[in-house]
């Protein structure tokens, strides 16, 4: 299979990069130094009809609703109803993504669905492609600027970004197209809103005040996994932001998570 399966892909460059914020939840703290070297992500999530490929190649389990993940199922039966009901509009039919959603991310994907996905793609293009780990996607999102709340500064309005302003408007919208904001410095989008997304690293609350300088990659194991990003559900503006580290058990998926990937530069 091809190398242009992979999608459009943006440099990184190698470099250090302050992570973390002193001015943020404990678990962003402290900001510290981090070296990495230079790696290529693509420049949006992956899109559905992108999946789409991979589902009808492998006969990977399409996006559905299926078992119910531990933070529906903990929310009581209010809960369970508003995610099976704000589900459907994403739910693959026979395999097969909602024809107006095509380019837009692929959610109600787990952890371990976005793990297949990098290994098939991986396999179909002999590039080693895998999810970012919680340091290169914080340096991805901060687009090589220092110091700022968001991809491009420190403001944020709906003209930057798809999240909710108002919560109780929350059921009127969804995830958009790809590529509908603006780009950061380092050319990607939706690194703020649209959709969570997955990386590779397990959360650990402590894990800055000991994270290695060069190339640190989480904490060996854990209860918890991370998404970063915000996510066109969310109300909270801190959660666009790009140090916020949101921890979800392991069985989650929602269609408000999706992912990207990573592959190195050389």
């Amino acid at each position: 299979m091809p190398v242009d399966l992979l999608p459009e892909l943006a440099l990184v460059p190698s470099g250090d990069f302050t992570m973390g914020s002193d001015d943020a939840d404990e678990d962003e703290r402290p900001a510290h130094r981090v070296h990495l070297d230079d790696f290529l992500i693509a420049v949006h999530p992956v899109m559905q009809i992108e999946y789409e490929r991979f589902v009808h190649e492998t006969g990977h389990r399409a996006p559905a609703i299926y078992e119910l993940p531990l933070v529906v199922t903990a929310g009581g039966a209010e809960r369970e109803r508003v995610f099976r009901a704000t589900g459907q509009s994403y739910l693959w039919r026979d395999s097969v993504p909602p024809k107006e959603l095509l380019d837009h991310p692929v959610t109600l994907v787990r952890w371990e669905d976005a793990i297949a996905y990098c290994a098939w793609l991986s396999d179909a293009t002999g590039k080693i492609v895998r999810l970012p780990t919680e340091a290169e996607w914080e340096k991805a999102a901060r687009g090589g600027v220092e110091g700022k709340r968001y991809p491009w500064g420190d403001s944020l309005d709906c003209d930057m970004a798809n999240f909710t302003e108002d919560s109780s408007s929350r059921r009127a919208r969804g995830t958009t197209r790809c590529r509908s904001y603006s780009p950061n410095g380092y050319g990607l989008f939706d690194m703020s809103g649209n959709v969570w997304e997955w990386v590779s690293d397990w959360h650990s609350p402590s894990y800055y005040a000991t994270s290695p300088v060069q190339a640190p990659s989480g904490p060996p194991d854990g209860t918890l996994r991370v998404v970063r990003g915000g996510s066109w559900l969310s109300a909270d503006t801190r959660m666009l932001s790009c140090s916020y580290r949101h921890k979800v058990p392991p069985d989650t998926y929602s269609y408000g998570i999706g992912f990207r990937i990573v592959c190195s530069a050389s």
